[in-house]
């Protein structure tokens, strides 16, 4: 009956980005099947037009995940979203990412076509000793941001936080923000791509600099910015389930298995990512790397093994 069970339970192929920014670490880390030295991302679970994620096995193997929220939303609980609600990606910067900003839905919906805005979140999986995130601003007006984003003056203008595995920290739209060099992370976000570069180290991809979003970046970063550094929480790993966040877009999980543990959500459906170590769920083997959708009606999982997961949802 188990096996049975665990067959309910949708797995899917992710698919991997290069960046000027990426590295290996993805491959070593997590063990995919994917070639270079500047891979920068891994969309786990996704039904994006950039990445729409495949089902891998059961009975909608070969189905696109978009194609499941299409003609399957029972298994989504009947959701009445428009498009399936949120991404999952595992970042991993060798170097430093663009200096950046996201509108919210309201700017995005006014001043791009069929997108989202993004919120988003990130839960430090490694980093390397003395980390740091770019996270929030220094300027005290919109007049004082303009003079310091024309002027250059990014040392003055960012404000940067230290981190370490185990932070979880929200990146609310209007923040300005960028992953550096040495960390990896797991980002749950609104379904979107939509992105504002403000800075990018005159960085150059086949001899030209990537484009700038300035105008866009001045409309919709907050002013002044919030204390993010504050936001900051660091994980209790005595704990087997903690609620990291809940907003108006997700809420975000973290499950720490150690040999048994049983886990079930009051929610329509659930999106995971086994992040640490490997076991199985209802008998199903599930190791690091792994991304897969707990669909409605599930009910109760029984985790085995020593693993760590990173769930989200729609908030109750």
């Amino acid at each position: 009956m188990n096996q049975v069970k665990s067959e309910k339970l949708i797995f899917l192929r992710p698919g991997f980005y290069h960046s000027i920014w990426g590295g290996t670490k993805l491959r070593t880390m997590f063990g995919y099947d994917e070639p270079g030295d500047d891979i920068g991302e891994c969309w786990g679970i996704s039904a994006h037009p950039k990445h729409d994620c495949e089902v891998i096995s059961g009975p909608f193997a070969g189905k696109l995940l978009s194609e499941l929220w299409r003609e399957h939303r029972e298994l989504f609980g009947d959701s009445s979203e428009t498009v399936f609600p949120i991404l999952t990606k595992i970042i991993s910067a060798q170097s430093d990412l663009s200096i950046q900003v996201h509108p919210d839905d309201d700017y995005a919906s006014d001043h791009e076509t069929g997108t989202l805005g993004k919120t988003e979140c990130w839960y430090i999986l490694d980093a390397e000793p003395g980390s740091q995130l770019v996270a929030g601003h220094n300027a005290k007006s919109r007049e004082e941001l303009c003079e310091m984003i024309d002027g250059g003056r990014w040392d003055e203008l960012i404000r940067r936080i230290d981190i370490a595995p185990g932070d979880f920290i929200q990146i609310e739209p209007g923040t300005v923000h960028a992953i550096c060099g040495g960390v990896t992370l797991l980002e749950t976000q609104e379904n979107s791509d939509i992105t504002y570069r403000i800075y990018d180290y005159d960085r150059l991809v086949d001899g030209k600099p990537r484009e700038l979003h300035l105008q866009q970046a001045k409309d919709v970063i907050t002013v002044p910015s919030r204390d993010v550094a504050s936001m900051v929480i660091h994980d209790d790993p005595s704990e087997d389930v903690i609620k990291l966040i809940s907003c108006k877009e997700y809420e975000v999980y973290r499950i720490n298995c150690h040999d048994n543990l049983g886990v079930e959500f009051d929610r329509p459906f659930m999106l995971m990512s086994v992040v640490d170590g490997s076991g199985s769920i209802d008998e199903r083997p599930v190791k690091k790397g792994d991304h897969f959708i707990v669909p409605s009606g599930y009910g109760l999982l029984s985790l085995t093994g020593e693993m760590k997961i990173i769930a989200s949802c729609l908030p109750g």
